[in-house]
């Protein structure tokens, strides 16, 4: 017998290949000192989320305006599903990065960063991207940045997350989010 009794949801093909790909790279950046887990464990949260295999374009992404509250959704679901594991310093700020990390793996550098609902995906936030942006001058809203340095990115609460999108959103009008990540000094 060959592959054709296998169902498709169980094949290996490429959709199978970037989740894997993009729960791997998540599970590495989101897991910090102070609740490190393994990326079979940031694959769990991150499929009870609703990330498997088969979100693999655009279409299964909120529409732009909607992004934000179906952001908080998700990182609702992660804390309390990472909670259910054991990991109760999971942070709103660690399910973002876990959050976004996939869906820049998946979808912005997937090919598909010109359509509008990838513009608006939440880019990842870090120390070095938060420290880049508060070495430059042109940043409004320059004390509610010097917070979010501050706090940490893995500290982060549901509010204080959504603060600082807003307020990438603000410094940034008529650009995709992701493009904040030009500040980003992790590559270098």
């Amino acid at each position: 017998m060959g592959n054709e009794s296998i169902p498709s949801s169980l094949e290996y093909g490429i959709e199978k290949h970037a989740h894997i790909f993009a729960v791997w790279a998540a599970s590495r950046a989101a897991s910090v000192k102070q609740c490190r887990f393994k990326v079979q464990d940031g694959r769990g949260i991150l499929e009870e989320c609703g990330f498997k295999p088969e979100f693999s374009t655009p279409e299964y992404l909120p529409k732009a305006t909607e992004i934000d509250s179906q952001h908080r959704l998700w990182r609702d679901q992660a804390c309390c599903f990472a909670k259910g594991l054991g990991k109760d310093n999971f942070t709103h700020g660690i399910a973002a990065k876990l959050i976004n990390v996939y869906l820049k793996s998946r979808f912005v550098c997937g090919g598909y960063h010109d359509d509008d609902r990838v513009k608006a995906l939440h880019p990842p936030i870090d120390r070095l991207l938060l420290e880049e942006l508060g070495r430059q001058k042109i940043w409004r809203h320059g004390i509610e940045l010097k917070d979010a340095r501050k706090k940490g990115w893995s500290n982060m609460t549901s509010s204080d997350y959504e603060g600082l999108i807003t307020l990438i959103r603000d410094n940034m009008p008529d650009k995709p989010l992701w493009m904040i990540e030009e500040n980003w000094k992790g590559h270098q």
